[in-house]
């Protein structure tokens, strides 16, 4: 088992699926031997967020990971945990972003509660890079290259080293190592920092495109909501006004997208190497997308799809059916854990608010009554935290502060915890800037909004009874039902 994830990856940069610049020719070669889902959704941002959800299969108002170094409840299974029933030793390769549960720690010393950074319960960790990626460091000084202290400088210098000893090959090399050891079967989490900013490629990739070559993002709408305007207000999440300045970035996004495609393509000549490719399950997927400065912002916050459409490439050997097979049907990150349990032959945990998408991979068409919507959350009382408001004010509550999308075809409705509300139509302008006035398609969206919040309520014991002495389980929801 084979579970890479590629940090803030926009599934629109993907070539096999039509990005007029990116070069992705490993991920497009693995989608031909396997499913891409065109359609792909993460359910919220920023990482530990979307993370959670991932690794849970759970959605945030289930899990309730509403921020980095929000903690993660222990009382969630996830896919570290599953792969242990199932016999593996999962073993992590770079980071996972789940603070501790507190309440499982002893130690009001012990360093975990002191970062977002900790890793996903059950996970080996063969190569930690979290606390400032010293491991990194380390590697990049024994290939004869001097070192930053600060993390974020040594990211965003990558360009004045060769890619050979940039981040995502060195993640790639200690899979290599790792690999050339095993004796038996493996799940390997490979989990890759790069194309989160610095918007700073390594090496050769920095220069791999040229700013003038790339297109200009979707600038923002007239009919904006007042919670847009504030994050157009502040450093860091505005993007930048000068048009050079802008192609930088998405030019420098283009090159970290074709290093670390290029370290997929590596990690996976490595497994045929050992002749285990045929026996490998391969899941590609992001925690979120990046706004890359449409509708004026920069990183991944907010409503819009760009923060949210991601990649998802799944490769089973077993099922050549399917093997390159294009599936526009929409799918979520929370059905990620459902299909690797499928795959190793182990139980769905109640928990999961996602369905299994081993019906995709057969190359069966969707199933009856397969989600017609994606959904996605974000909740931003941290930054509101960070910006000084003070909650202890009568009338201030940070429980107003998250949104909840409804995207289907045609329709994006967004809910906002304050009772405000946007709805766009997507046939007219699929950019998310053209509102929509047909009050019965705007009906139609809140009313699937509020019917997916009332499917997906905590299960976890719901679905069981005690009667007397007896433990009656209610029947399992089908695997084709997501949140039924």
């Amino acid at each position: 088992m084979l579970l890479i994830t590629l940090d803030q990856f926009r599934a629109d940069h993907l070539s096999h699926l039509g990005h007029p610049v990116s070069r992705t020719p490993h991920l497009d070669a693995l989608a031909a031997r396997g499913v891409s889902f065109t359609r792909h959704y993460s359910q919220a941002a920023p990482c530990g967020p979307g993370r959670a959800c991932l690794y849970t299969g759970t959605y945030q108002s289930t899990n309730r990971v509403v921020f980095n170094g929000t903690p993660l409840d222990d009382r969630f299974d996830n896919v570290a945990r599953t792969a242990r029933r199932a016999g593996y030793i999962p073993t992590l390769f770079g980071y996972t972003d789940q603070a501790v549960d507190p309440r499982t720690v002893d130690d009001p010393g012990d360093p975990r509660l002191g970062t977002y950074e900790g890793v996903l319960p059950g996970f080996e960790v063969a190569l930690d890079l979290t606390h400032q990626r010293l491991p990194w460091n380390r590697w990049v000084t024994d290939h004869g290259f001097e070192v930053h202290d600060d993390p974020d400088e040594m990211l965003a210098t990558e360009p004045e080293r060769p890619a050979e000893v940039g981040i995502s090959a060195f993640v790639t090399a200690e899979f290599e190592r790792w690999l050339g050891v095993q004796s038996g079967p493996w799940f390997a989490h490979l989990s890759h920092l790069r194309p989160h900013p610095p918007y700073a490629a390594a090496g050769h990739w920095a220069t791999a495109f040229a700013p003038a070559d790339v297109d200009l993002p979707i600038g923002a709408g007239p009919d904006r909501h007042s919670l847009h305007d504030t994050m157009l207000g502040i450093p860091g999440l505005a993007a930048p006004t000068d048009e050079h300045e802008m192609r930088q970035i998405r030019a420098q996004y283009l090159g970290m997208i074709g290093d670390v495609d290029e370290q997929v393509g590596r990690a996976l000549a490595a497994v045929a190497a050992t002749g285990q490719l045929d026996d490998t399950v391969v899941i590609v997927t992001s925690d979120h997308g990046d706004q890359l400065g449409d509708h004026g912002l920069l990183g991944k916050l907010g409503w819009f799809e760009a923060s949210y459409a991601i990649p998802c490439i799944i490769a089973d050997p077993r099922k050549p059916a399917a093997h390159g097979n294009l599936v526009t049907s929409f799918t979520e990150n929370v059905d990620v854990l459902p299909t690797i349990c499928d795959a190793m032959g182990v139980a769905v945990p109640a928990q999961c608010d996602g369905a299994s998408l081993t019906p995709f991979l057969d190359g069966e068409p969707a199933p009856p009554q397969w989600r017609t919507a994606a959904v996605w959350e974000f909740d931003w009382r941290a930054l509101a935290l960070m910006s000084g408001f003070d909650s202890r004010i009568p009338g201030n509550s940070l429980a107003e502060m998250n949104l909840c999308v409804w995207r289907s075809t045609d329709v994006a409705y967004v809910q906002f915890g304050d009772g405000s509300w946007q709805c766009f139509d997507l046939l007219a302008d699929p950019t998310w800037r053209t509102p929509l006035n047909d009050p019965n398609r705007i009906f139609d969206a809140a009313r699937g909004m509020l019917t997916w919040r009332s499917r997906n309520l905590d299960r976890t014991l719901s679905d069981t009874l005690l009667e007397g002495k007896v433990l009656g389980r209610l029947p399992e929801r089908p695997s084709w039902a997501p949140g039924e």
